[in-house]
């Protein structure tokens, strides 16, 4: 009887109109409720209810998403009230695209096909096996324009945003507002949010988005769009998708790589699948990082004028945002590479596409928890070469900067006994603000890229270069390739498997990231995400290959000629193999980098002479001892790994203090910025089942590592 009576209690409550507050204390009536219906049981979602029937999961396919979404899985479902139909056919009248608000209205059932498709497949996130991707509003991210860990069920990512003065609001993709009653409604197979206006991202390519704005006249980053139209920039920003791969992969050439663990593979994350999944797909992106017209403005530039590009090109040339020692064109051929505008306006390009909660990397630094996500403690940085000539482009974020920078500075408390902090910036060195939150960010509509307005001009200047100059630069070995952050391989924010544990497959199949030739068919490469994993590693991810591997890396460049370093961090398992590492600026004769590196000997083994960890360890050492035991390390080749970074599970043990853990010089030779320079890593053994492990590498010019009067600091 009580059971009937609660079933009756939950019929009667899912029939009340969905505009009304729903009791938040008895959300556990829902549970006999699939996503399918539930929906069905609200009238307020009939139309939506229908398009779910008919739009087919793929072209494939003959299930529809209707069928999904009374199946068992881990759905959020962003559901369309009536009104919200309505409203969207009066924004397609409004465009030209249907004649009247209605079914009857569309040109062809085709066009109204396509419009389901839209409605229904950008409102779905289908969370896989884990409940901890259904997305209640305490699960999501709140950085604002944050994008959402999974993608849609039309393969795009949405993003949050948070109304700062509207604390209780909640905004997919900027201005599909989540209702604030009809919302975190638990079901068997997932969640459902009501919103009160169509999902429906613009999804064009960078190219067509600029060339709407030039073509409108628009202003906001006016300016920046007629200098990359004049230096005929904007075709080349509307690649979306390698339809090659795409093909291959539809067609079974792209295999996963099954049961790894048993090829050779350690893996300590517990995984019980043991596949490594190859990405579905291979997209192109960009990032642009764009000047305001207000700023052009204050410079005395009118952004409707018809001769911003010659304007702008004065600009430069008058406030010497440019390497002085270098000869550039300043004619009316903005479309060349040697042009002084060309390679101002493609240093504020970077070749992929980085969603705003990615720009850097919060992971396991000094201070920082995943459990507190936007409580920032230390810097972060990233490092990338930009579009057109290969020139690095800093980001950085810590708690005192208040936001992601490009190209900042700061004086940092990074003394051996310091806190790591940024402790000021000079005002020539504070660098650009990306504004993220800006009305002019784009990060929702765009396909291929994302755009954020800067504060302040940005320029690879002498200023800028020498600053880059004066830094270690730690790359971690994921940020050599675009592709791995354009497809959300990268530090993606997910515990599956097809996340966790990527495959890469071998040249011979097909080369999915430009930066990494795989040179032996016996190497198999795998990328491992330890997404909410305790791993000792910059980030916690780390790459690993196995069999005879032999893997060739394209490294970024460096700031300026000068002596560097060149360092490759390791981490001491059984599992390791042993490798040779050469290096050079021609790919088919590179020089031997030092003698074979035994990856399975931690420091102090490394390091011989019957030492023991409590000889080379901080511990109990004032400042001299701890530059001292440094020093005998580095006459052997070897460095401590960083300070930076912790175990999760472990606060007070960061990787300097891990025996296992090991920073090796590999090169210290006179590099060009304008060379490009290759390191490969080839196994000297015969076995198939010993790693290659692939951490972070490290560029350190000599007054840096060289320095008479500040050693090089332990961060």
């Amino acid at each position: 009887m009580r059971k009937f009576f609660l079933s009756f209690i939950a019929l009667s409550m899912a029939l009340v109109s969905c505009k009304e507050e729903i009791d938040t204390s008895a959300r556990y009536v829902f549970v006999d409720h699939t996503v399918a219906s539930y929906l069905e049981s609200q009238p307020c979602y009939s139309e939506y209810l229908e398009m779910t029937k008919v739009v087919p999961m793929s072209p494939r396919s003959k299930s529809t998403v209707y069928q999904l979404l009374t199946a068992r899985g881990n759905y959020t479902c962003f559901a369309p009230t009536n009104d919200a139909i309505k409203t969207y056919f009066g924004q397609l009248v409004e465009e030209g695209l249907i004649t009247e608000p209605t079914w009857e209205g569309f040109p062809s059932e085709h066009k109204a096909d396509s419009i389901r498709q839209v409605i229904v497949k950008n409102s779905i996130i289908d969370g896989g096996d884990l409940e901890s991707q259904r997305y209640t509003l305490a699960m999501l991210p709140t950085e604002q324009n944050s994008e959402l860990p999974l993608p849609n069920i039309n393969d795009h990512k949405l993003t949050i945003t948070w109304p700062n003065n509207m604390p209780d609001s909640l905004y997919i993709n900027g201005e599909c507002a989540i209702d604030g009653k009809n919302r975190d409604i638990p079901l068997i197979n997932g969640v459902i949010h009501q919103v009160h206006k169509v999902i429906a991202p613009k999804d064009i390519n960078c190219t067509i988005y600029i060339q709407e704005i030039l073509d409108k006249r628009e202003e906001g980053l006016l300016v920046f769009f007629k200098c990359l139209q004049a230096c005929d920039l904007i075709k080349e920003l509307s690649l979306i998708r390698d339809e090659v791969y795409e093909m291959k992969y539809q067609n079974g050439e792209i295999e996963d790589f099954e049961d790894y663990m048993s090829k050779g593979f350690s893996d300590k994350s517990g995984n019980s699948n043991s596949d490594a999944i190859s990405p579905e797909h291979r997209k192109y992106g960009f990032t642009l990082f764009a000047e305001k017209d207000d700023f052009w403005r204050s410079q005395g530039i009118d952004p409707l004028a018809s001769d911003v590009p010659e304007k702008v090109t004065q600009w430069i040339i008058d406030n010497q945002k440019y390497l002085t020692e270098e000869t550039f064109l300043t004619d009316d051929n903005f479309s060349s590479e040697n042009h002084i505008l060309y390679q101002w306006a493609t240093y504020h390009i970077l070749p992929m596409r980085i969603p705003a909660n990615k720009l850097v990397y919060h992971c396991n630094e000094v201070g920082y928890s995943i459990t507190t996500p936007t409580r920032y403690s230390i810097p972060v940085f990233e490092w990338y070469p930009t579009m057109g000539k290969r020139r690095l482009l800093k980001l950085f974020e810590s708690k005192e900067s208040e936001g992601v920078y490009l190209n900042r500075f700061p004086n940092l408390d990074n003394g051996i006994y310091g806190t790591g902090h940024e402790l000021s910036c000079d005002v020539d060195k504070v660098g650009c603000l990306v504004m993220r939150e800006d009305e002019l960010a784009n990060v929702t509509d765009i396909e291929n890229a994302c755009i954020y307005p800067i504060d302040a001009p940005l320029a690879y200047d002498n200023a800028t270069r020498d600053n880059l100059g004066k830094e270690r630069i730690r790359f971690d070995g994921m940020a050599l390739f675009p592709e791995a952050i354009t497809n959300g391989i990268r530090r993606a924010d997910s515990q599956e498997d097809k996340y966790q544990h990527v495959y890469i497959p071998a040249n011979k199949v097909y080369q999915y990231f430009d930066n990494m030739s795989i040179l032996s068919d016996e190497t198999n490469f795998i990328y491992f995400n330890g997404y909410r994993i305790n791993w000792a590693n910059y980030t916690q991810d780390e790459m690993k290959a196995i069999g005879r591997f032999d893997i060739m890396f394209t490294l970024p460049p460096v700031p300026k000629r000068g002596t560097y370093e060149l360092r490759y961090k390791t981490l001491a398992t059984g599992a390791r193999g042993i490798v040779q590492i050469y290096f050079g600026n021609d790919p088919d004769r590179l020089h031997a980098a030092g003698i074979p590196i035994d990856m399975t000997k931690g420091i102090v083994d490394s390091f011989g002479e019957s030492a023991t960890w409590a000889d080379l360890d901080d511990s109990g050492r004032d400042e001299d001892g701890i530059i001292d035991v440094d020093h005998k390390l580095r006459n052997h080749g070897l460095m401590k790994a960083a300070r930076h970074e912790v175990h999760e599970s472990n606060v007070s043990l960061t990787a300097r203090d891990d025996s296992r853990q090991t920073r090796h010089i590999l090169v210290r030779e006179t590099l060009d910025p304008n060379e490009t320079y290759y390191v490969r890593f080839k196994s000297v053994l015969d076995s198939e089942k010993k790693e290659l492990y692939m951490d972070y590498m490290e560029w350190c010019p000599k007054e840096i590592y060289d320095n008479p009067m500040t050693p090089e600091d332990v961060w």
